[in-house]
C-alpha cells in the first residue's frame, strides 16, 4: 500500500509515519480550506488570514486522524494484537496490524474505537470553541475550531458506513462472525459490500465530474472509491492467504535446485554468468552447501568497472541477515510477513548454517492457488 515512509515521532510505543503521498493530500487540503471552504463558510477575512486558517485547519485535521487511528491501536494492543504503527498517506491514515483479531469481540471493540474517539474529540473541540466564544478569542480561531468539530463528526459518520475495510465494515464483519462463527465467510460478505460501496463512489465521482462540472470533488470521490474497492478486495485475499497457508512450513514451498555463486570467481564472471543470465538481483555465495553470505547488484555497483576482472566475489560478499534468510520449519505466514516487511520476494532457507533451499513469493502463491482449487467447495 505504501511507498517511502518518513518517521515523525513515537507515542506510547507506536510509531507515527507519513507516506510520501501524504504531501499531495496536505497541499490539497490546505489549498481547499484556504481558497474554498473557509471563504465560503466564514466571510470577511483577508487572504493571509484564510491562508493561516487553512494551514491550522489542515494540521488540526491530520491531528484528528492520528488520534482516531491511535485509539484503534490502543484497543488492539489491549487485546494482544501487534501494531506496526500509524501511517498518514494520500487517503488519510491507517493503523497497521500484522494479524487479524482472534475473536468477534476484539474486532468489534477495535473497530468501534475509531468513530467513538472522533465523536469524543468533536465534543472536546466544541467545548473549547464554546469557551473561546465566551472569552472572545479571535474569530478566525473559533471558526477553525468549529469547522474541526464538523470534520470530526463527518469522519465518524463516514467510518461507520458498513463498507469493509472502513470501521463500520469491520463492525459488520464482527457481527457476522459472531452469528455464524466463520471469519472467512464474514470477511467475504463485508468485502463484497465494501467493494460495492467503492463502485458507488466511483460512479458518483464520474457523475459529479461530467454533469455537475465539479472536477475536484468528482476526482476525489472516484479516487476514494477506487481505494476502498481495492482495499476491500485485497483484505479478503490477504485473509484467505493467511488462513490457507497457516500451519504449512517453508520446506513445502522451497526449491532445492539452487543457483549459488562460488566465492573465488571474479565480479566480471559474476555479472555475465549469473546476473545477466538468471536475472536475479541477489545470489547466495556458498562453499559447497555452507552459506558464506550474499552478493547483490548494490554491492557490484560499488566496484569500479575497470576492476571487475581483478576483484573476486569473496572480497565483497556480505553476511546474510534475518531479512533474507529463514528456517525450513518457519510457518509460511511468517515468511509472507518478512517478504512484505522487507520487500524481498526471495528468501534463502538455511539450516544450521547450510543453504538447503530458496523460497519465492511466486512459488508460495502458486501453492496457495492450487490448495484453494483442490480444497474449496
Amino acid at each position: 500500500m505504501f511507498g517511502k515512509r518518513i518517521p515523525l515521532f513515537k507515542l506510547f510505543g507506536f510509531s507515527v509515519n507519513i507516506d510520501v503521498s501524504w504531501f499531495i493530500l496536505a497541499v490539497l487540503i490546505t489549498w481547499t480550506f484556504a481558497t474554498s471552504a473557509f471563504p465560503y463558510y466564514f466571510e470577511g477575512f483577508s487572504k493571509n488570514t484564510y491562508l493561516w486558517m487553512g494551514i491550522t485547519g489542515a494540521i488540526g485535521l491530520f491531528a484528528s486522524i492520528i488520534f482516531h487511528e491511535f485509539c484503534h491501536s490502543l484497543v488492539a494492543r489491549r487485546y494482544g494484537l501487534h501494531m506496526k504503527g500509524i501511517t498518514l498517506f494520500v487517503f488519510g491514515g491507517v493503523a497497521e496490524m500484522e494479524q487479524e483479531p482472534d475473536s468477534p469481540k476484539t474486532e468489534f471493540l477495535m473497530a468501534i474505537a475509531g468513530p467513538v474517539s472522533s465523536v469524543l474529540l468533536a465534543t472536546g473541540l466544541y467545548l473549547i470553541h464554546f469557551v473561546g466564544v465566551l472569552i472572545a478569542w479571535p474569530v478566525p480561531i473559533n471558526n477553525v475550531l468549529y469547522y474541526l468539530v464538523l470534520l470530526n463528526v463527518a469522519l465518524a459518520v463516514f467510518n461507520l458506513l458498513p463498507a469493509f475495510p472502513l470501521d463500520g465494515g469491520r463492525v459488520l464483519r464482527s457481527i457476522l462472525w459472531a452469528v455464524k462463527g466463520n471469519l472467512r465467510w464474514a470477511t467475504k460478505i463485508a468485502s463484497k459490500l465494501g467493494s460495492g460501496f467503492g463502485l458507488f463512489l466511483i460512479v458518483t465521482g464520474v457523475f459529479r465530474f461530467i454533469w455537475e462540472q465539479d472536477f475536484v470533488g468528482g476526482a476525489w470521490s472516484a479516487l476514494i472509491g477506487m481505494f476502498i474497492r481495492n482495499a476491500s478486495e485485497m483484505s479478503y485475499k490477504q485473509l484467505l492467504m493467511r488462513r490457507t497457508l497457516s500451519g504449512d512450513e517453508i520446506w513445502r514451498f522451497m526449491k532445492t535446485d539452487l543457483i549459488t555463486v562460488p566465492p573465488a570467481i571474479s565480479v566480471e564472471k559474476l555479472i555475465n554468468d549469473y546476473f545477466y543470465r538468471y536475472h536475479f538481483e541477489m545470489f547466495p555465495v556458498c562453499d559447497s552447501d555452507l552459506l558464506l553470505g550474499c552478493i547483490s547488484t548494490e554491492q557490484v555497483r560499488q566496484v569500479p568497472r575497470e576492476q571487475w576482472d581483478n576483484v573476486i566475489v569473496g572480497d565483497i560478499v556480505k553476511p546474510c541477515s534475518a531479512e533474507n534468510t529463514i528456517s525450513p520449519h518457519t510457518d509460511a505466514v511468517k515468511a509472507l510477513s518478512i517478504m512484505n516487511h522487507t520487500g524481498n520476494s526471495r528468501l534463502m532457507v538455511v539450516n544450521e548454517g547450510r543453504l538447503v533451499g530458496i523460497v519465492t513469493l511466486k512459488d508460495m502463491l502458486k501453492f496457495l492457488d492450487l490448495k484453494i482449487n483442490i480444497e474449496e467447495r
